[in-house]
């Protein structure tokens, strides 16, 4: 089946061929007739399976098909697209021009970490399309520079790290300022209980799609261990991507620290490195992200938050340099490799302290890791555990004391947000220097207070937060916020 089967403008079909896309993806396939019948949406899909165009194409339609604004007259925000990190919402808005290019349509984002002034100005010259991180927009409505009175279809895209990062209580102030009548379109990589608990409480009757099993991998994805002592995981890293001569390579570390540390020793073994992390300032960001893309920089070490923005059709390598603390987290890790037909490689170095991680993540996948061990580097047959630092004490890896998934903090850029006002949303990688006044990067990973405006925060994780109303009407807002078990605030 192709694009054209499937209702699209000859403007949007135009620029998909030119961009080389002929065959939707499955969720593309049920989610863009979905979209355009108007209905709200609950889609989950794995990450790489194209749920942007899924949702972006049939938005571009449907807002074509309204009558454009009069000569001289004021473009209204119609459509709200929020994203939880500032890489995501550059990804989404690129994608908006590149389908809308043959529109009359206008779009912009809005992120933390740069100056304000561009987005106020964009917004004054009238725009269809917003793409944001809940913080920045959040501080547009208490300033009064966003009018969103129109709004005809808000979008939610990747909820499941939404909630994972604290962003419940900033969506339901959002939603509170949004008229209830419009199209909801839930997006999520994984579609666990927590999202359908949201979406009971968020979207009218809505379509339900899923097009992959709940916590699978990729078929295409070639999954191996690599036991090894927790002092020779970077030599073994070396030793493979330098054996295998292996280019373009993701690598995961648990914290920004070891990330930072492992960059400058894989650079001092003569490997090209760069980290990136919520930390590191916009410009280095935005330099590492466009190296890596463009093959110029042979090893791209990122925490998981700060990876969310890397969007590659066919990533060869992905290594996880430290299995990851939240089992969900690897089948995120591993699914940016095998894309879009291709095969892929993930690779995980897995030392003493992290046997019961691994335990966890074969449980979720529902099936055994193969390991493979390299001669020089068989771990110690005597080693014992030691715990692993948490995130706040840095660290470069291999261990430990595994965090609930509950407490996890803010990492998107934002500002601590107070009961007057919205905080300092996601940084954006930006392609040209900002206009403006320009902002200091606030720390990613810094923790988010919680707010006491709002509901009383469920066991359900935060998604009872919305007050059962259907279309999230913000009618439950006014009652204390409490923080979810094993949290201090945002």
């Amino acid at each position: 089946m192709s694009f054209d089967s499937l209702g699209l403008s000859e403007p949007l079909l135009r620029a998909v061929n030119e961009l080389g896309y002929s065959t939707p993806t499955p969720i593309q396939l049920q989610a863009i007739p979905a979209v355009l019948n108007g209905g709200d949406l609950l889609a989950g899909a794995q990450t790489g399976t194209g749920k942007t165009a899924g949702f972006t194409l049939p938005i571009l339609q449907r807002l074509s098909q309204m009558a454009p604004p009069a000569a001289g007259a004021k473009r209204h925000v119609r459509a709200l697209i929020l994203t939880p990190t500032r890489e995501l919402a550059a990804q989404v808005e690129e994608s908006v021009r590149a389908y809308g290019k043959y529109m009359k349509l206008k779009s912009t984002v809005m992120f933390g970490g740069v100056g304000i002034n561009p987005q106020i100005d964009a917004l004054k010259r009238g725009v269809d399309i917003v793409v944001a991180t809940p913080g920045r927009l959040l501080d547009h409505m208490q300033q009064k520079t966003i009018d969103v009175s129109h709004l005809e279809i808000l979008v939610l895209d990747e909820a499941d790290r939404m909630l994972d990062m604290g962003f419940i209580h900033d969506i339901k102030r959002v939603l509170a300022k949004l008229p209830p009548k419009r199209q909801n379109l839930l997006f999520s990589a994984t579609f666990s209980d927590e999202i359908k608990t949201l979406a009971d409480n968020l979207l009218d009757s809505p379509a339900l799609i899923e097009v992959a099993r709940r916590n699978t991998t990729a078929e295409r994805i070639e999954q191996k261990i690599y036991p090894v002592d927790r002092d020779k995981k970077r030599e073994l890293l070396t030793h493979l991507i330098k054996q295998n001569n292996w280019f373009q390579v993701l690598v995961f570390t648990r914290t920004k620290h070891g990330a930072n540390r492992l960059a400058e020793q894989l650079g001092k073994d003569g490997i090209s490195a760069l980290a990136i992390h919520g930390n590191k300032s916009q410009s280095a960001r935005t330099r590492a992200l466009a190296e890596f893309k463009g093959e110029t920089l042979q090893v791209l070490v990122a925490t998981d938050i700060a990876a969310r923005g890397i969007d590659i059709d066919q990533l060869p390598h992905v290594v996880n340099y430290d299995l990851p603390n939240v089992p969900e987290d690897y089948v995120h890790r591993i699914g940016r490799t095998g894309r879009a037909g291709a095969t892929g490689e993930a690779v995980s170095l897995v030392c003493v302290d992290e046997h019961q991680l691994l335990k966890d993540i074969e449980r979720l996948i529902k099936r055994p890791i193969p390991q493979e061990i390299i001669a020089g580097f068989e771990p110690d047959p005597h080693a014992k555990a030691e715990p692993i630092q948490r995130r706040s004490q840095g660290g470069g890896g291999g261990g430990g004391q595994r965090a609930p998934r509950q407490g996890a903090p803010r990492r998107d850029g934002a500002k601590p947000a107070h009961a007057n006002g919205g905080g300092n949303g996601g940084k954006k990688p930006a392609p040209t220097k900002p206009n403006g006044n320009s902002s200091a990067p606030r720390k990613a990973d810094a923790p988010r207070p919680a707010h006491s405006n709002g509901q009383r925060n469920g066991p359900a994780g935060g998604a009872a937060l919305l007050g059962g109303k259907p279309r999230g009407d913000g009618t439950g807002a006014g009652r204390r916020d409490t923080p979810r078990s094993g949290q201090r605030g945002r």
